[in-house]
């Protein structure tokens, strides 16, 4: 006698719902994923105004506080973290954890392609290197869940 693992509640309405169902999952998870990137972009806009945090401002740290309440991006991007929150409580309630998590490694990548191009960070090319090892292991990720719905 075989044992069986039960298939996941999440997996059984994927394979069970229509290709639309996955699509608008697909969905919800790229807009999260989007307003993180974005809200991390603007968080590094409004750091870079506010300035390093180092010894002497740990020292005056009430100071440096200020200088960040002070700074409208800082609110945009904790907003724009709290917006991608909800539609990832979306996403959990539609994908396995297993398949969903994997995907914010679609952060990582446009993340570097958004510091270098918008934020002008110079990226070496081992980094270059790791971003494509990140982007085949989400098409591998893509792919086994192709896989499992059939």
């Amino acid at each position: 006698m075989a044992l069986e693992a039960p298939i996941p509640e999440g997996l059984a309405v994927a394979t069970a719902g229509s290709k639309t169902s996955s699509l608008i999952s697909m969905a919800f998870l790229v807009v999260s994923v989007g307003f993180a990137v974005a809200g991390q972009v603007i968080l590094k806009g409004a750091m870079d105004r506010v300035g390093r945090l180092g010894s002497a401002e740990v020292a005056a740290f009430g100071d440096y506080l200020g200088r960040a309440a002070r700074e409208p991006r800082l609110y945009l991007g904790m907003f724009l973290f709290g917006v991608s929150g909800m539609f990832w409580l979306v996403v959990l309630s539609r994908v396995p954890l297993s398949l969903a998590y994997p995907f914010v490694g679609l952060s990582y990548v446009a993340v570097v392609l958004l510091s270098r191009f918008v934020l002008g960070e110079e990226v070496p090319a081992l980094r270059w290197i790791g971003v494509l090892v990140v982007a085949a292991g989400l098409v591998i990720i893509g792919l086994s869940a192709r896989s499992v719905r059939g």
